[in-house]
């Protein structure tokens, strides 16, 4: 701890906000009318602590919706996920594996734990040695990765590599391990214990890492519009390197075509010389990064990663930290914060369609009906369960919002007569009555470029067990 504290000591960054018209301003004199989430992520980031006052909204909603939990039998930051949680998971990874493997990235896999004593790593561990999980096994000490980066280190150091091949990408959804003080450990959003998306991308030169930077940046403002969130972004850059590259930074900015925050370091202090962030803030006046990437300059020599240039020579490649979707659980918090401030403005809470463990609810009006409702459930697409339990219709509906099912179809007499159903839903629908095969297009619709899973509970409610008392 100790030693995090003189790192942070030696850093002497300013703050400034970059508009899309290349205007520079610095922080503290910008005028922020229209731009309060802006304002907020600056003043959090210049002058804010991480040690929440307060408790995060999306603990509460995590918890009521049986998503996410606390395991008092594990370490702190260690959670347990309940079913609809784990489908959440496992759709946001489904995604961002997705996109990564058609971005090009190879997927591999690394080990979790490394050797303390070796030589490129050793320095990692003395940095922050309050910070890891150490274990012991038979005569060696060995460190849990917190991140996927050392061991795509030491593959990408063995492999041979010529500049015909560049630019590499390495891509792993890594479980990764990180002791955070237990004043900064917050419901899922700062976790022990983290599922962490993780690219690298080996560069030939300053030229093909930026064009990898701004593809990898526009990949992220698709993963962000995937959950839809309304992010602000940051970037930092060493003084040298923004001076140099000013005309790069405004071209983001007109990318994402609002101001965006800029922190400028005298000299580089990191192995990074740039990167960006997208950040949310949350019900407590927290700010949270979820994507990134860095322009790494350092560790291709620490670990001798090397590639052959037309001339034959032996070069080191720039390196490119890459998560595009930042930390999976942190996604999951950033999507439940975010409802948490729709809800405080009077709208309903919802995930996106892709994302909702339920995507559709049957609510027969009678037993009579369930037969029915069976066999709609049987040609719908999506994942659609059926609430047989013998309670009545209105209890059954609003157990349904509860749980902020996107669709809620009550079914009766008059749907079965007619054929088509009356949804109930909770997004937008330019029209009111549907039939199956008007509601399986518009499922269809939402679903598109979007990965699927199958329901992860019994679609009889009557058969599902309750995982919170």
């Amino acid at each position: 701890e100790k030693k995090e504290k003189e790192i942070e000591k030696e850093v002497k960054s300013s703050w400034h906000i970059l508009t899309p018209d290349d205007g520079l301003y610095p922080a503290e004199k910008f005028d922020f009318d229209n731009h309060e989430e802006l304002k907020k992520f600056y003043e959090y980031e210049a002058m804010g602590s991480r040690k929440a006052k307060k408790v995060p909204a999306h603990i509460a909603m995590m918890r009521d919706l049986e998503l996410v939990d606390y395991e008092p039998v594990s370490d702190s930051g260690n959670m347990r996920w309940y079913p609809k949680g784990q489908l959440i998971k496992n759709l946001l990874e489904m995604k961002v594996d997705q996109m990564c493997t058609h971005a090009g990235a190879m997927k591999v896999e690394t080990p979790l734990m490394y050797d303390v004593e070796h030589p490129a790593l050793k320095k990692y561990v003395e940095k922050f040695p309050a910070r890891q999980y150490l274990i012991k096994s038979e005569d060696k000490e060995f460190f849990l990765r917190f991140a996927a980066c050392f061991g795509q280190y030491l593959m990408a150091k063995d492999m041979t590599i010529s500049y015909k091949h560049l630019p590499i990408r390495l891509f792993e959804i890594a479980r990764s391990f990180r002791r955070e003080k237990h004043g900064e450990l917050s419901g899922i959003k700062r976790l022990r214990s983290f599922t962490m998306p993780d690219m690298h991308s080996l560069c030939a030169d300053e030229k093909q890492a930026l064009e990898e930077f701004k593809s990898q940046f526009l990949l992220s403002m698709e993963w962000i519009k995937a959950l839809d969130l309304d992010c602000e972004v940051g970037m930092r850059f060493t003084k040298e390197f923004f001076d140099e590259h000013r005309d790069f930074a405004r071209d983001i900015a007109m990318t994402v075509g609002k101001p965006i925050l800029i922190e400028i370091w005298d000299e580089q202090y990191f192995y990074f010389v740039a990167k960006f962030e997208f950040n949310l803030n949350d019900s407590v006046g927290k700010t949270f990064a979820l994507s990134t990437v860095q322009i790494d300059v350092e560790n291709t020599r620490a670990f001798d990663i090397t590639y052959t240039d037309e001339n034959g020579n032996k070069r080191y490649p720039l390196l490119l930290h890459t998560s595009i979707s930042g930390g999976i659980d942190r996604c999951l918090c950033a999507l439940l914060e975010n409802q948490a401030k729709e809800i405080e403005k009077g709208k309903k809470g919802c995930l996106p369609f892709w994302l909702s463990p339920t995507q559709i609810r049957l609510i027969p009006v009678r037993d009579d009906f369930l037969d029915d409702c069976v066999d709609i459930a049987s040609r719908l697409k999506g994942r659609i369960d059926i609430d047989d339990r013998d309670e009545g219709v209105s209890r059954k509906i609003r157990d349904a919002e509860k749980e902020w099912i996107p669709i809620i179809i009550v079914y009766g007499k008059k749907e079965k007569e007619s054929d088509s159903f009356t949804p109930r839903f909770r997004f937008p629908v330019d029209k009111e009555r549907f039939n199956l095969e008007e509601l399986n297009k518009l499922i269809e619709k939402e679903m598109d470029g979007y990965p699927f899973a199958p329901l992860s509970l019994p679609k009889m409610l009557s058969k599902r067990p309750k995982f919170r008392g």
